[in-house]
């Protein structure tokens, strides 16, 4: 008999942590397509649990085509063959132009084999723990954007939850939580340093102008640690750096902005429409670098220049985890888009 690894004293139901371990076994060869498994009987003897359990895991694993029964022969592993597509969950901190790239880059290179869900929790730890909970052994593959408050608690606590899923099955996406330990995936940004090394590419212009006006949002999750990287860039490059919640009503010819965040883009039209009045022409008297890239960044102000991870790579190395049926954690390019702005 396989081991399966059930825990009578987790809050996670026992016919879920028994179809996810049974789903795990497959995945990793331990059983095969065609292999019988144990019977109801001695699945609930060996395990410790009811012959009830048994049967509803068995029953929906048998739904979602994992399982097949036989008169005679009990359950058996279905034919990988007769399998449509491979069942992917999608859980999001949030909705935005970013996930969709990376939704968009996972579509062109995983083709047509996914069947996809999409949840989002909202950065909320309690809603994130109840979809993983309820979405235990219901789906091949979890990609997750594991964004959370970067208190030491929550963190913990966020790692704790994360290593429920097995390994083989879950993917990080966007954000790398390391206390996580084991062979899952990875394709994550380096939100302590990227930004500064972004703005390397245009390090040149910057010492030329000798100032940087960066303007970020007192919410912003990564906005502090972000921050704090690039007073030190500036300090090492000569550069004077002033930190700003909005965009300031008087812009000077030679200045220059990193719209680091801002809700719905309000920063970025509130910058433009106050260096419009003080008759400034963006890219020629100042300039704007925004952080991260979207696809109509090429178009906004005749090309907004951007720092930014390339979101739609992150959704395409996704895939190929899944294509390969192999995971590996990797650090996903991030850079300079140069454009009229800048």
């Amino acid at each position: 008999m396989i081991a399966l690894n059930i825990d009578l004293e987790s809050k996670i139901a026992v016919y879920k942590q028994l179809m996810s371990e049974i789903t795990s076994a497959i995945l990793d060869g331990r059983l095969k397509s065609g292999d019988i498994v144990p019977s109801m009987n001695e699945l609930s003897e060996e395990l410790g649990i009811s012959k009830e359990t048994v049967k509803r895991a068995y029953g929906l694993l048998r739904e979602k085509g994992i399982l097949e029964a036989q008169q005679g022969k009990g359950f058996y592993v279905a034919d990988d063959s007769k399998k449509d597509s491979i069942s992917v969950l999608f859980i999001f901190d949030k909705l935005s132009t970013y996930k969709q790239e990376v939704v968009h880059g996972f579509h062109q290179e995983i083709k047509d084999k996914t069947e996809e869900t999409m949840l989002v929790f909202n950065q909320d730890l309690d809603l994130f723990e109840y979809f993983i909970n309820e979405n235990l052994g219901r789906f091949d593959y979890y990609i997750i954007s594991p964004h959370f408050h970067l208190d030491e608690a929550s963190q913990k606590r966020a790692a704790k939850i994360l290593r429920r899923i097995p390994n083989h099955k879950l993917i990080m996406i966007d954000k790398w939580i390391p206390e996580v330990p084991g062979n899952y995936g990875a394709v994550y940004q380096d939100f302590e340093n990227d930004a500064a090394n972004g703005l390397l590419e245009g390090l040149g212009k910057l010492k030329a102008l000798g100032k940087l006006n960066v303007i970020t949002l007192p919410s912003s999750l990564y906005g502090p640690v972000i921050c704090k990287k690039i007073a030190t860039f500036c300090k090492e490059n000569g550069i004077k750096v002033n930190f700003l919640s909005e965009a300031p009503k008087d812009i000077h010819k030679g200045d220059a902005f990193l719209m680091l965040n801002s809700q719905l883009d309000s920063g970025l039209i509130a910058l433009w429409e106050n260096a419009n009045a003080c008759g400034l022409k963006v890219g020629e008297d100042y300039c704007i670098i925004s952080y991260n890239e979207t696809q109509i960044d090429a178009i906004v102000l005749n090309g907004l220049t951007t720092i930014s991870t390339d979101f739609a790579e992150m959704g395409r190395e996704a895939a190929r985890m899944i294509n390969d049926r192999k995971m590996w954690k990797t650090h996903c390019p991030f850079g300079m888009n140069k454009r009229n702005t800048f």
